[in-house]
């Protein structure tokens, strides 16, 4: 299970809270404000203990009980507005912190969606999410209670201490006496709370992953019956969570057990030095009181120490969490004009492999020259995912791009709407570097249908729209829905305003991706790029879709992943990538008769688990591809006769033209006939994987 990343540094609980200064700067006034208004409550408490030594050395001593009710009236009024000024202190910071939350979260998630694919791949989800729920509530609560009371509860200790001193010095250097072993053992317990209040934070990150990985996949979990162990994968980190928060418990409670015992031994050795010097008449009763009344007041400041550390402690921890994902570097932007970029050479490589096609503009269309691509986290001895990578697809064609499983198709896609940077060479549309390409303009020329159809809580209509510029309505839905074919949807319980739900789980997996495909052509994209976008089709939905594809395909620039032989005739011409590289670029009538291993991809032979067979396929059907019937080089590249006697190369020319056509027309004619009859010839023909 993928989590965080160990801290890149280690900083002190009062540097990492500094951190927050940013977002606490424009709430300062109403932060300092409640602050203050909070110490004038605290120190009134300790006016109170004054008013008593004048009750007990005044009215009392003189026995006058109307002195007695006026003392008493004065403490009401104190405990009225100390009251009072406290409830005026949480209602300056309750609006205003809530702000700095909502600030924090929502530049979070603006940061989230600026990070680099890569990064998303590092890191758990549920890390993330409990770093924009848990971890925010944590700061909030910090900069409304602990962040205030710290300072409040430090100058009403300060203030307590001169007020006794000045009562009898020598009471209150007793109660100074515990001031050195509070602080070492502050000291201690804050380096020790802070290692577990980590621990526990990134053990809810992975328990929250869990939880979400569980929802999300509860098909799989009901399906294979693993409820069970997936309740003892919770089980296992819940157990582990709870001991890191007893072991928490156990070190709070230990050191509020030391804070509260310490003043309290304190405070009985005062008592009774005390009460011997009034005894011994050098002291009065009035003051006695006045001193207790006043040490029992600071009791509470000096034991809410302890649970304001550990709070502050897991507000700093919450604060390094949000800053390491905050600190983690965003998209690069398109680099200075004339700028060199890194791996690249520049971009200024010339591309050996590509060739001016007779009438194309130069550099028009899409193009790879010499790109290379390693993933970030890849030792840097390790051999690239993509190796000088070199492919033109002139303006209004289609690229089949096919390859073994593995061999890096889904990579090289994600690389032109710079899902992934390229650490080599370049790619450029219509001839410009689209690294030198702000990120929005290049993301609303290229359009995606990725492999895994991804809906979000939304209706149709949204998830469709996502791929549409501002502004667009109920007809370029209508439209692209009817590319996708997804006339389902009109069946739906409300059409395209339907709620399709989480992931969109209520669809199935065809209905997801004509959805997904939908969302792609919608814009009418000058450059497109699919992912094998009908691996969830049926054979019949699979045609109509083809059909409807065609049309949109004639009008832009589209590489197009094919695993299958339908996909691929929706191509113009196929690269067939292999090892990391190009290896063949061709019509599909060329690869078959030429390249042993394009030949084998797309008769599916070799579902024993035997291997490509190596090197061209020559006269003699050289690569183990030859049929029944011998003439590899005449029948279809080795592909056993179709059905009725008829000879594969035959009917090679029957479903895609004469072998020597530009595909584009081939397909032309393809879409003259009738489909029934299509069908038919293409079942007899080499592509007998489909046919299966």
């Amino acid at each position: 299970m993928p989590t965080t990343p160990a801290p890149a540094e280690e900083r002190s609980a009062v540097r990492s809270l500094l951190r927050l200064w940013p977002y606490v700067r424009p709430v300062r006034t109403r932060l300092f404000s409640a602050a203050f208004v909070a110490i004038v409550a605290s120190c009134l408490s300790l006016v109170i203990p004054l008013v008593l030594k004048w009750i007990v050395d005044g009215p009392v001593a003189g026995r006058d009980p109307g002195g007695v009710w006026l003392g008493a009236f004065a403490l009401f009024v104190l405990g009225i507005a100390e009251a009072v000024l406290f409830g005026f202190r949480r209602w300056l910071v309750a609006r205003p912190l809530a702000g700095v939350e909502a600030a924090m979260r929502a530049d979070l998630y603006r940061h989230l969606q600026r990070l680099p694919v890569a990064f998303h791949d590092r890191w758990a989800s549920g890390q993330l999410l409990s770093r924009g729920t848990t971890d925010l509530m944590l700061l909030r609560m910090f900069l409304a209670f602990p962040l205030t009371f710290l300072v409040v509860n430090g100058t009403t200790i300060l203030v307590g201490y001169v007020i006794l001193l000045g009562q009898e010095w020598t009471l209150g250097l007793v109660l100074m006496v515990p001031i050195l072993p509070l602080v070492v053992l502050c000291s201690y317990f804050e380096s020790r709370y802070s290692r577990a209040a980590r621990r526990a934070q990134d053990q809810v990150g992975d328990l929250t992953t869990v939880v979400e990985e569980s929802v999300l996949g509860i098909r799989i979990i009901k399906g294979f019956g693993r409820h069970r162990s997936q309740a003892a994968a919770f089980r296992e980190l819940s157990r582990e969570l709870r001991g890191t928060e007893l072991a928490k418990a156990r070190l709070l409670a230990g050191i509020w057990a030391l804070i509260t015992a310490i003043p309290e031994i304190a405070i009985g050795a005062a008592l009774v030095l005390g009460t011997v010097q009034v005894a011994d008449g050098g002291l009065s009763a009035g003051t006695l009181v006045a001193f207790l009344s006043t040490a029992l007041a600071l009791r509470w400041p000096v034991e809410s120490i302890g649970f304001l550390l550990a709070m502050s402690q897991e507000a700093a921890t919450a604060t390094e969490r949000y800053f390491e994902v905050m600190d983690a570097e965003e998209e690069r932007e398109a680099p200075p004009a004339g700028a060199t970029r890194p791996g690249g050479g520049g971009g200024r490589r010339t591309g050996a492999g590509l060739r001016k096609e007779p009438g194309q503009r130069a550099g028009a269309g899409l193009r790879f020259e010499g790109v290379e691509f390693r993933y970030p986290d890849a030792p840097a001895d390790s051999a690239p995912v993509l190796a000088r990578i070199d492919l033109a697809v002139r303006p209004g064609e289609t690229m089949a791009l096919v390859g073994g499983t593995g061999s890096g198709k889904t990579t090289l896609t994600a690389l032109v709407p710079r899902l992934h940077e390229v650490t080599g060479g370049r790619i450029t549309l219509d001839g410009e570097d689209i690294a030198a390409m702000p990120r929005d303009r290049l993301r609303g020329l290229v359009a995606v249908a990725f492999e895994e159809p991804t809906l979000f809580s939304a209706t149709v209509g949204e998830n469709v729209l996502m791929g549409a510029a501002d502004g667009s309505g109920d007809a370029e839905v209508e439209r692209a829905l009817e590319i996708a074919q997804a006339g389902f949807v009109r069946s739906l319980p409300h059409g395209t305003g339907t709620e399709v739900g989480e992931q969109g789980l209520s669809l199935s997996g065809g209905q997801r991706q004509r959805l997904a495909l939908a969302r792609a052509v919608v814009g009418r994209p000058r450059f497109l790029v699919l992912d094998d976008p009908l691996s969830a089709l049926d054979v019949h939905t699979e045609a109509l879709v083809e059909a409807a594809l065609r049309r949109v395909l004639a009008d832009t620039t589209a590489l197009v992943v094919a695993h299958r032989p339908s996909t691929v005739l929706l191509a113009d011409r196929v690269a067939l990538l292999s090892g990391g590289r190009i290896a063949a670029v061709g019509t599909h009538q060329e690869l078959l008769r030429t390249n042993a291993e394009y030949a084998w991809l797309m008769s599916g032979a070799g579902a024993d688990g035997a291997g490509p067979p190596e090197g061209p396929i020559g006269a003699d059907g050289a690569g183990g591809l030859d049929g029944p019937g011998g003439d590899a080089d005449q029948d279809g590249a080795g592909v056993p006769d179709g059905p009725g006697g008829r000879d594969s190369d035959a009917d090679q020319d029957g479903a895609d033209g004469t072998g020597g056509r530009d595909s584009r027309d081939s397909r032309d004619s393809r879409d003259s006939r009738d489909r029934d009859a299509d069908q038919d010839e293409r079942s007899g023909s080499v592509m007998e994987g489909e046919a299966r």
